[in-house]
């Protein structure tokens, strides 16, 4: 497995030119095609009581500001990308959500920065990052904070034996391969032969693949940040996890692990539902 197609997410109000950067060099690295991608909506108008609309600016106005702000995007992606790497481009105006979600089944990897805030936000301007993990069918590459390249000598997998952990490794391959060191990482009060069972079943797996990798049980109460607290202390340059969550309401809830992977802007995650 490679990945041939890789979807750059560009944030409409964001500073671009770090996360291009990476992606044209993720690009590069993989041989793979590089979409960029950005996407806005306007606010519906308020109707405010009496049956009077309250629209704020003349939406008009807004719609075209979006659009040219697009292309704006794209010429810097453009520009940035030069010869170096195939890549196209795909802009629209709507709910940036629904429609990277929609664009992700063009890709092997969708790649986008780190938002400043996961969990709430300017749902008609930002992507809702937690949807988007939960939902595209595809693995989410999302970027340190002003991540412009990245080495890739030392890769942590947070495993534990679940449908999302084993997605996890396998949609991460390419980045495993690349390695130069791999650790497979549980967060256990208990060391059993069962966790220990899993680990080595990994290692096994992984090694069929041509990923030389070891395993190591961290014996803590798994809480949000014990994944996150080893991933730092061991200067990992990229973490792989699954995404665990549900739905309710519309609003997806997530466990401690994912959440605080998700908020954590120091780190390099790929993550996999």
């Amino acid at each position: 497995m490679t990945y041939k197609s890789i979807l750059l997410n560009l944030n409409i109000d964001g500073v671009v030119a770090p996360i291009i950067k990476l992606g044209v060099e993720l690009a590069r690295r993989f041989d793979a095609r590089l979409i960029g991608f950005s996407a806005a909506d306007v606010p519906p108008p308020i109707v405010m009581e009496g049956g009077t609309t309250f629209e704020g600016e003349s939406m008009m106005v807004q719609l075209q500001n979006i659009e040219r702000r697009i292309e704006d995007l794209r010429s810097e992606l453009e520009g940035l990308a030069g010869t170096t790497v195939e890549s196209e481009w795909c802009g629209a105006v709507g709910n940036p959500t629904r429609l990277l979600i929609n664009a992700a089944c063009a890709a092997d990897l969708i790649v986008t920065a780190s938002p400043e805030s996961v969990f709430s936000g300017n749902v008609h301007r930002s992507t809702d990052l937690g949807s988007l993990i939960l939902q595209a069918g595809r693995p989410v590459f999302v970027a340190a904070n002003d991540q412009k390249s990245i080495r890739l000598s030392k890769v942590i997998v947070g495993w534990k034996n679940t449908r999302e952990a084993r997605r996890a490794v396998v949609d991460a391959m390419p980045f495993l391969r690349l390695a130069q060191e791999v650790r497979i990482i549980t967060i256990s009060e208990e060391a059993t032969d069962e966790v220990w069972s899993s680990l080595n079943d990994v290692v096994a797996f992984l090694s069929g693949h041509g990923v030389e990798a070891k395993a190591e049980i961290f014996p803590e109460k798994s809480d949000g940040g014990t994944i996150v607290d080893v991933a730092v202390a061991m200067d990992a340059d990229l973490i792989i996890s699954g995404g665990y969550g549900h739905s309710r309401l519309r609003e997806w809830m997530f466990g401690g692990a994912t959440r605080s992977l998700l908020g954590n802007d120091r780190l390099n995650r790929v993550m996999s539902h």
